[in-house]
């Protein structure tokens, strides 16, 4: 495989408007500049102040009296430490510890990666929007059946990941490329999602190893000391806890190691009512705030004033089945209710863009959009998966991508502050009177000054009426998608890195995998 595109160059970071409006003149997607939204609309918050009592005491009398366990000796040992009840692995907080550690944390904070334009802001109303992470499978049309992620295809996707403006951070891989050998898949990971990526960073938080060289290789691409990486946030780490009521040991050393240099930490425990928590969707979202909040103490006892967030990946399970469901009644109401209670503990949210669907069809839509809406409505600050999720995680498509990329393109149009300006221009009372009753408003100059700009334009969508589309080839959206996709990938550009930093980065690559990466089993 070829490094072509990865390759050093001499120019000036690309970041920024003049980059973005570089990029708008490129043929394949005509799309709005980075900016990444403000969440104006206030909060669907289902629950009464009652409602968010009585969710609280009983996230409390889980910490209390039934604890947490925490699968790593350093992690309880740090909150023994901190005034935690320890009972070998299993872990009870007081209440009062709880809250005072929680406190701690900030309910703000900034992200800033490689290219200082795309600082990210957490926690003041922006909602941002992220890659699919993790799916170990590959689909699109020209292969047109569900494959392993490839190194190839790994580096496709972060390629849309980086072109498209309303991809605000770089989640985990967007597909798992299984063609790298886990001792050191890491690094090649890393060092294809810095080269060909200049947004916010995230690395998994499996084992002491791949998080140092994760940090290592995100100092070295901002051209950082090691003080001026640990002075602020550069780039985060999310863990998920998979069995009820647990933290295990790999996930907690990438956390601890991270809370100590003072990166943005990401909990968010899988909890699907019905499987691995209670059928109802209030018991659910308690079991995954009490297990998030355990993580935010653990944090804070290390390093007080780290950033952490809470995440939610609360659903349900088809009970005929025993299969996840994404995007369903229950999940919205889930995460409405979590982007409650996180304001209730003052700290920013994660949500998802998720569905159960196959392929990128009707299903895999509505489902993603209900997700999303949740976001929306619950106030979440990051999205993870807002782009490529299909089969419940377990596949990225490239199709679906650029799909959702287009649903995201619209949701920040609708955040624009000019969709509802009321200024006496926009209300247009002299236009209304300058028209009358028997006219049109396509030739007066208030429209004519306005209408290139007045309405968004999608990039994907087709308008034409059906006679029109079926003498155009009667292209379905899916189609028309992969075929953007590959016009991305013919015109895409690397974002400029300076050669030395390049060289460096390939330099810490090569010396890791000398000394054998990250240990496996294998």
């Amino acid at each position: 495989m070829s490094d072509a595109d990865t390759a050093p160059t001499g120019r000036r970071r690309g970041g920024g408007r003049a980059g973005n409006a570089a990029r708008r003149g490129m043929k394949a997607v005509e799309q709005q500049p980075w900016c990444p939204p403000v969440n104006r609309d206030k909060p669907t918050e289902p629950l009464s102040p009652e409602g968010v009592e009585r969710v609280h005491t009983a996230t409390m009398q889980i910490l209390e009296e039934i604890g947490i366990e925490f699968l790593n000796p350093d992690a309880v040992k740090v909150l023994k430490a901190a005034g935690c009840e320890v009972r070998g692995e299993n872990v009870r907080m007081d209440r009062a510890l709880v809250m005072e550690l929680v406190g701690k944390a900030p309910r703000s904070f900034t992200v800033t990666p490689r290219n200082r334009d795309r600082q990210l802001s957490l926690g003041t109303g922006h909602i941002l929007f992220g890659n699919v992470s993790s799916p170990p499978n590959y689909w699109d049309l020209e292969i047109g059946r569900k494959v392993p992620g490839t190194r190839e295809t790994f580096r496709n996707l972060l390629k849309l990941t980086q072109y498209f403006n309303v991809m605000h951070f770089c989640g985990g891989y967007p597909v798992e490329p299984v063609d790298l050998h886990p001792r050191v898949r890491h690094l090649d990971a890393m060092f294809d999602k810095l080269t060909l990526c200049d947004k916010v960073m995230h690395v998994y938080s499996l084992g002491k190893e791949r998080v140092e060289d994760g940090m290592e290789m995100v100092r070295i691409a901002g051209g950082l000391s090691h003080e001026e990486f640990d002075a602020t946030p550069r780039m985060y780490t999310n863990i998920n806890s998979t069995s009820p009521l647990k933290h295990d040991h790999p996930m907690l050393d990438g956390w601890m190691r991270m809370a100590k240099r003072g990166q943005a930490l990401v909990v968010t425990p899988f909890t699907l009512a019905g499987a691995m928590a209670p059928v109802t969707m209030s018991g659910a979202v308690v079991q995954s705030l009490a297990e998030a909040l355990a993580a935010v103490v653990l944090a804070q006892a290390i390093k007080p004033g780290v950033p952490c967030m809470i995440g939610t990946f609360t659903s349900n399970v088809d009970m005929k089945t025993g299969a996840p469901a994404f995007g369903t009644p229950e999940y919205m109401r889930a995460t409405q209710i979590t982007g409650q209670m996180a304001r209730f503990y003052g700290l920013p949210m994660r949500s998802s863009g998720v569905c159960a669907a196959n392929v990128p069809d009707g299903q895999a839509m509505w489902e993603t959009e209900h997700s999303l809406w949740a976001a929306i409505q619950s106030g979440t600050d990051m999205v993870y998966h807002a782009a490529g999720w299909l089969e419940g995680g377990l596949i990225a498509s490239p199709e679906k991508f650029v799909m959702d990329c287009e649903v995201l393109s619209q949701m920040q149009r609708y955040m624009e502050p000019e969709v509802w300006d009321v200024s006496d221009e926009a209300l247009a009372v002299e236009a209304i009177r300058e028209v009358g009753p028997n006219g049109h408003f396509f030739g007066i100059e208030h429209t004519q000054e306005r209408y290139e700009t007045a309405f968004h334009q999608p990039f994907l969508s087709d308008w034409k009426n059906f006679e029109a589309w079926e003498a155009a080839g009667a292209v379905w959206t899916p189609e028309r998608a992969h075929g953007i996709y590959k016009q991305i990938l013919n015109e895409f550009e690397a974002p400029a890195l300076d050669p030395a930093i390049h060289d460096e980065l390939a330099a810490f690559v090569a010396k890791r995998k000398e000394e054998g990466g990250a240990p496996t089993d294998f």
